[in-house]
């Protein structure tokens, strides 16, 4: 039975074409089409002025019902950030100072 089945897969020809592999150029072909097919299909669905505004209230729906644990979120974020900017400005007056005492030492060696 393997063997009539495999004769009648060598048989059926390829939806490519005559039985030939798809080649790496045929491939970017069909991607690139695709592509623009699907750029021209969704680009004038999202510029819709209706699909706008239906994002737009979508969106200002989520934001008044979720207002509180956006403005806790936002505030801890802001906390993150503000902790973050003051240990980078104590590495860096760290850096400087070891940079100053390294500058400090040789010249106080060659003058003792």
């Amino acid at each position: 039975m393997n063997g009539m089945m495999d004769e009648a897969m060598k048989n059926m020809p390829n939806m490519m074409g005559q039985g030939q592999p798809m080649g790496p150029a045929q491939g970017m072909m069909m991607a690139a089409t695709g592509y623009v097919a699907g750029r021209g299909l969704l680009g004038g669905l999202f510029r819709h002025p209706l699909v706008m505004l239906a994002a737009g209230i979508a969106a200002g729906y989520y934001i008044h019902k979720h207002q509180d644990e956006l403005v806790q979120m936002l505030s801890k974020a802001s906390g993150m950030g503000k902790d973050f900017l003051l240990q980078q400005k104590e590495n860096l007056a760290d850096l400087v100072e070891e940079a100053k005492e390294k500058e400090a030492q040789p010249g106080g060696d060659a003058q003792g």
